[in-house]
């Protein structure tokens, strides 16, 4: 499911980056992903394709978002069933089953804590949908 994302790790005081190559990660100054220990947090993720694109749709949008939101966690050495919480931020509420069918998809034997709340807009116009993940790697 992740495949699709290419991911790279990069490690600097203790703690591990993940960067998936975002044309905002460089301007703004942020991580796909940062690991702390055994914490992972992974920071607002919208749905576009490598090339750019969006789905017509929220909950392809949302599958897209959870692809790339896994791939920087099984990057950084955890997995799905470590995440504890999400995160989803959607511009038109009405429209929350496509959003909850897509997390359920990911999630729905996880159950992680979420929220999902409306937005008036997000970085770009395309986008119908951002969402966050944290997630705390189990000891084995």
């Amino acid at each position: 499911m992740t495949s699709s994302v290419k991911v790279t790790v990069e490690e600097r005081g203790g703690r591990k980056y993940a960067s998936t190559g975002s044309a905002w990660e460089p301007i703004i100054g942020y991580s796909r992903a940062v690991r702390t220990g055994a914490h992972i947090t992974v920071t607002g993720t919208v749905g576009v394709e490598a090339d750019g694109s969006y789905a017509p749709t929220l909950k392809a949008q949302s599958k897209r978002a959870l692809t790339i939101i896994l791939a920087a966690i099984e990057a950084l050495g955890g997995k799905a069933t470590d995440v504890v919480r999400t995160r989803i931020f959607v511009t038109d509420i009405s429209r929350w089953e496509e959003a909850g069918q897509a997390h359920g998809e990911f999630f729905a034997s996880i159950r992680p804590a979420t929220t999902m709340v409306q937005v008036a807009r997000l970085i770009d116009d395309a986008a119908l949908v951002e969402i966050e993940a944290d997630a705390i790697i189990q000891a084995e």
